[in-house]
């Protein structure tokens, strides 16, 4: 079946598809060769905004279980994001693209306060609107932040880049066999515990009927590929 247009997307980027071959921090060639699949996808005629974890800096749950307190843990995740998302800005400007970060924990100074209807208007604009900080609120991972958004976007999906090309139902580095899944409903996800995103962020889309599209973004020029509909990728949605 062919996959549907989807016109308003939501990108969420984990903060590990900035680092490119390293092990930590932000890859200039690699974020730049996002920003200009991007830019394509926009040239293409898609709205985009995005949602980039911060998982190459800090994560929050990792430092949690070493000792450090969660809530602290997690905002210290949430200026990690901030960094991502000004990286982004700065790969997207540089090659033409008009581009606002809005962070969900005011820092006037380097972006703008995260106000729905000003990142609407932005996105009228035709402007990427590149939102930081998570939710603003520790214990909710990016997955959860990027649903959200989605969800105040009136976005027509949510696409997940990974590392993988889809859903498996086990990991495929590790289980040579698995198998990769065209596509799944919502509530095979959780009850299988799939491991998509977040369960809250999975349950977010279910309820507002926001499909994820998971797709491998380290592989050079997927993301006009899928969505043109040509790409590999699973879609989970309501349908059965």
């Amino acid at each position: 079946m062919p996959r549907p247009r989807f016109d308003r997307i939501l990108l969420k980027l984990s903060g590990e598809a900035l680092m490119g071959e390293g092990q930590f921090g932000i890859d200039p060639e690699t974020t730049a060769r996002m920003a200009e699949e991007i830019r394509e996808a926009r040239e293409a005629g898609h709205e985009l905004c995005l949602v980039v974890g911060g998982g190459n800096i800090f994560r929050g749950f990792a430092a949690a279980a070493k000792g450090f307190d969660r809530a602290q843990a997690d905002y210290m995740g949430m200026l990690a994001t901030v960094m991502n998302a000004l990286a982004m800005q700065n790969a997207l400007e540089k090659i033409g693209v008009d581009t606002r970060v809005l962070s969900a924990i005011p820092m006037a100074t380097v972006s703008e306060p995260y106000i729905r209807r000003r990142a609407l208007r932005h996105m009228e604009k035709g402007r990427v609107v590149i939102f930081a900080a998570g939710t603003g609120n520790p214990y909710f991972t990016t997955d959860t932040a990027a649903a959200l958004r989605a969800a105040e976007m009136d976005c027509d999906a949510l696409f997940k880049g990974t590392s993988v090309d889809g859903v498996y139902d086990a990991d495929p580095k590790k289980v040579p066999g698995a198998k990769r899944y065209e596509s799944l409903p919502f509530h095979r996800v959780l009850a299988d515990d799939l491991k998509v995103m977040d369960a809250s962020a999975v349950a977010l889309c279910r309820d507002n009927d926001i499909p994820i599209v998971v797709f491998n973004i380290r592989e050079q020029g997927n993301l006009a590929r899928v969505l043109d509909g040509d790409g590999t990728a699973t879609i989970v949605s309501n349908e059965e």
